[in-house]
């Protein structure tokens, strides 16, 4: 870093995206992306959108709202769109943290939650998952805390249930409960229905996975429409134009082709079931997912061996270096040729290290 660079920002340990080697063409099950292009009702619309970029993007984010809105059974002013759901991760715990209000998430979680209680300056509390990788609910009854939880979980794939959601939320009526859903619509049960119920709930969900729009950039936030105001405030403090014109374009299309996106779901989920099945033949331990990927290991080779043999033979998996999780590797799920690819070269790899 520079001489300049803020002392503030010392011991900021950034986040670190999954890996984008352009050496090779590689088969890309590492990033969590859809193996399929968005909507063709999406990119028809952005193509129509490019036709006014000399024009600044709609920071009200009116016409898209009002889609989400009839979508989701829920009114205008219970939703806010951002520039991705990073961004509205960090919006919330700027809006709902401070020195006088820590944060709380899993200790294995998405790693962005840690990176912005960091960049803001909010202290944080690490709750660790229980041994089997699930959320402890009694840990965060009574939690005082502005809670994070991504239900599912990443990098896990498990999901609590909507009562135990509930739970959360009702166990700690004086704070923010944010439940992220980037991953629900793989099988996850969302607490959207939950909001008009507590005033201190809030759903964070995004374009990126099931809606196959992560090149587009387009998160979305569903609150009682105080929290969503709050929200309001940071985005007009910051960036009020931070969904650009054709993003917004894309998710109107987007949402108006739920069955392009379900069908595309219902594939996902296939591919991710034929998957375990076929990896337990080979002998793999997989965590049971509600997620486009799958969390898995084997005792026949480590999981940076395995991550470095796949990535050798052109297929990206990920793998994360920490002590609970060294064992395993993290698969997305991708189409069926993808998996069937993958499975063989396992097997492969497998073969090799007798």
């Amino acid at each position: 870093m520079s001489r300049f660079f803020s002392k503030k920002y010392k011991d900021l340990v950034p986040y670190v995206p999954g890996e984008q080697p352009q050496d090779r063409s590689y088969i890309k099950l590492n990033t969590n992306e859809s193996p399929f292009q968005a909507s063709p009702k999406a990119q028809a619309a952005v193509q129509e959108a490019a036709k006014r970029l000399q024009l600044y993007s709609d920071p009200e984010c009116k016409l898209l709202r009002a889609k989400a809105a009839e979508l989701y059974g829920i009114s205008p002013d219970e939703v806010i769109f951002t520039n991705g759901s990073d961004e509205l991760l960090n919006f919330a715990i700027m809006a709902f943290c401070d020195a006088d209000t820590p944060a709380a998430f899993p200790d294995i979680t998405y790693g962005f939650y840690k990176v912005f209680a960091q960049l803001n300056a909010v202290p944080y509390v690490q709750i660790p998952l229980l041994e089997d990788f699930t959320v402890n609910v009694s840990d965060y009854i009574g939690c005082n805390k502005t809670i994070l939880i991504a239900n599912p979980n990443a990098p896990t794939g498990l999901a609590l249930s909507l009562q135990d959601v509930e739970k959360i939320v009702a166990g700690n009526p004086n704070n923010v409960v944010l439940i992220d859903e980037a991953y629900v619509d793989f099988g996850g049960e969302t607490a959207v229905p939950l909001i008009r119920k507590y005033d201190n709930l809030l759903i964070a969900q995004t374009f990126s996975k099931s809606r196959s729009m992560a090149g587009a950039r387009l998160g979305m936030a569903i609150g009682s429409p105080a929290l969503i105001q709050d929200l309001r405030n940071i985005q007009f403090s910051t960036n009020p134009f931070n969904v650009n014109a054709m993003t917004m374009a894309a998710g109107v299309g987007a949402l108006e082709d739920e069955v392009y996106f379900k069908e595309n779901c219902g594939k996902i989920i296939a591919n991710r079931e034929w998957t375990t099945a076929e990896l337990a033949k080979l002998g793999f331990t997989t965590l049971p997912s509600q997620t486009n990927f799958i969390l898995t290991k084997t005792p026949a080779i480590g999981g940076k061996a395995l991550y470095l043999a796949l990535k050798a033979k052109g297929i990206l998996i990920r793998h994360f270096d920490t002590d609970r999780l060294r064992d395993y590797i993290r698969v997305t799920i991708g189409t069926a040729e993808e998996m069937a690819a993958f499975v063989a070269a396992v097997k492969q790899i497998l073969e090799e290290n007798v």
